[in-house]
Order: C-alpha cells, then structure tokens, then sequence
C-alpha cells in the first residue's frame, strides 16, 4: 500500500510518502520568493516519489487536506487530488485540516507543551469574524464565536491547539509554533476504514464560503 499525502490548506506545504505503514519521505515547505508554498506542489510530489525510486502509477491512494484553511490552499489541494487520482486510476481520500491537527497530538515527535492527560483536546482555528472553526470532542463544530470557545475552554476540560492570531486570546500552544508531522497524519488517517475513496466525491471543505461568495 502506497500511501501519497499532501496539504497546502495550512501555514506551510506538507508532504509525505507512505508504503506499508512506514513513512519513507516527508517534507515541508514554507512560502518563499513571493510564491505561496502552493505553487511548489506538484514539484515536490514529484521529486519524494522519485526519491524513492518509485513511478506515480505506483502510488494507491493520495491523501489530501480539504480544509478549512488557505482558500487558495484548499483549492490547489483537491485540485490536484482529484487530477492525479484520475490520471492514475487510483483512490483518493479528503480529511478535514481540524482532524489532521487533532491527530498530530498522537504522533511523535510529541508537543512537549501539551501534557499527554486524559482531558479532553481542541483545535480553533482562526475563522475571521470574531470566530474560529472548532473540533472538539472528534467533531467538527463549524465556526464558533470567539467568547462561546472562551467558556468551554475556560471549564479547564480542554488542551488547546490553535494558531498565531487566537493565542492570545486562547491560550494554549499554536500549531504554527510546532513542527508537527502534519503528512504523516494525513496519511495515517486517509488509511483508516470507512473513508470515502472516491476522487469524484472529494471535495473542499469550505465551512464559511469563500470571499465574493455570498453567504
């Protein structure tokens, strides 16, 4: 099983390769040149499955993030999720951004900020509008007020990980400050069972619409 995973939806662009359950490359690459680290996608896909002596036709299954996140990002993302599992004949499986961050707190190299108790576990995620997108409890809420998030977290149930904007007013750790193996946790989640596999039900995850779209 060759497992194909990428995200351009958060700060960065993530990468991995997965074959039989070990990651064999994973790479990250941050916005440079005055290009969003989106223009370098395919590139990159390119260069870790020949890296790894491999053909695209190899590949069984690409993994990729819907969002919410960059609109920019996410639409690169299922774009070319959908193009190559078509060209490829192969599966292809979308999973929310909130989840793939949830997921991390599982994986090493551990968030040494954030204890490894038995409370509960959130993301918020920066939603504009005095809100944030919101997984709590293996669910994706949607776009919460800012004050509504406040309270929950204020019960003392809840570690927290969010990012740079929300800090402040969330506490917690960023996930913008860790490095976390966002493409191995793509990867470990689009192989779960009673994912949807079909590349033509994959879709963005867009939780609030896109500017210049009405609401």
């Amino acid at each position: 099983m060759i497992t194909l995973a990428f995200d351009t939806c958060l700060d960065k662009m993530f990468a991995a390769i997965k074959k039989d359950g070990k990651i064999l490359s994973s790479r990250v690459i941050e916005n440079h040149d005055n290009k969003y680290h989106s223009a370098f996608l395919i590139s990159t896909l390119q260069e870790i499955i020949k890296e790894n002596g491999l053909k695209p036709q190899d590949v069984d299954l690409i993994a990729t993030d819907i969002g919410p996140g960059s609109f920019t990002g996410i639409r690169a993302c299922v774009t070319v999720a959908r193009v190559m599992a078509q060209q490829l004949n192969c599966k292809a499986v979308g999973v929310s951004s909130l989840e793939i961050l949830a997921a991390c707190k599982a994986l090493p190299p551990f968030i040494r900020e954030v204890s490894q108790s038995d409370g509960g576990f959130i993301v918020a995620l920066d939603a504009r509008k005095n809100s944030a997108y919101l997984y709590q409890n293996g669910e994706i809420k949607g776009a919460v007020q800012l004050d509504e998030i406040q309270e929950i977290i204020k019960s003392g149930k809840y570690e927290v990980l969010t990012d740079d904007k929300l800090q402040p007013l969330l506490g917690g750790i960023s996930y913008q400050q860790c490095e976390l193996p966002i493409g191995e946790a793509i990867a470990n989640l689009a192989e779960q069972d009673g994912r949807e596999l079909n590349w033509r039900k994959l879709k963005p995850l867009y939780i609030q619409p896109p500017p210049g779209i009405g609401i």
